[in-house]
């Protein structure tokens, strides 16, 4: 078992609470000290891993311990840790006009969450997943990047752009805010 300096117990909720927690009590770690996030979330290995490099901390690794995810940070560099936001925003209802114009609205959520509910035209692509299928991305088209609350699309639209893409837009609110229809591709059984 790896030796934590601190531990996070974010088991049980959604992103961003994983990401909010972590936030929080990095703030009170020391510069080399190590904190350990115990998760059920699966999405948040890829948030986590993001989120520790947009603010310059060192994401050392995830282990699986049964349902539980333990993800280890090290806080690196204190007094210089910013958190950038990705400027270029776009609302749920400019995405979704745009993906029916074809407009590329990519959904960075987990496949389960996608499956559950996504707006018409939204491609899934897990923020997990994005590094390795960047490729699928049109670099003429306007990508808007969506997820749940706007933090891990936050991430990927940061991520999208600094691969050199020019019209990356994070979609806010995300879903969270959508109120208009939702497609699906499980159906419950009769």
């Amino acid at each position: 078992m790896l030796k934590a300096d601190y531990q996070v117990d974010a088991k049980g909720m959604a992103c961003p609470m994983p990401i909010v927690k972590t936030k929080k009590a990095m703030g009170s770690l020391e510069e080399g000290q190590v904190l350990e996030v115990q998760a059920t979330d699966k999405g948040s290995k890829a948030d986590l891993a993001a989120w520790a490099a947009s603010v310059g901390y060192q994401y050392i690794g995830t282990l699986e311990k049964g349902e539980v995810l333990l993800h280890y940070i090290r806080k690196c560099s204190g007094d210089n840790v910013f958190e950038a936001a990705h400027e270029q925003t776009a609302s749920n209802e400019e995405a979704a006009t745009a993906a029916k114009q074809g407009g590329l609205l990519i959904d960075v959520r987990e496949a389960a969450e996608y499956a559950f509910g996504h707006i018409e035209g939204a491609i899934s692509i897990p923020l997990g997943e994005l590094d390795e299928r960047m490729n699928e991305l049109d670099r003429e088209k306007n990508i808007y990047l969506i997820c749940r609350t706007g933090k891990r699309s936050d991430l990927a639209a940061q991520k999208v752009a600094k691969a050199g893409y020019s019209n990356v837009y994070n979609v806010l609110p995300g879903m969270t805010g959508w109120n208009g229809q939702l497609n699906q591709i499980v159906k419950a059984e009769r």
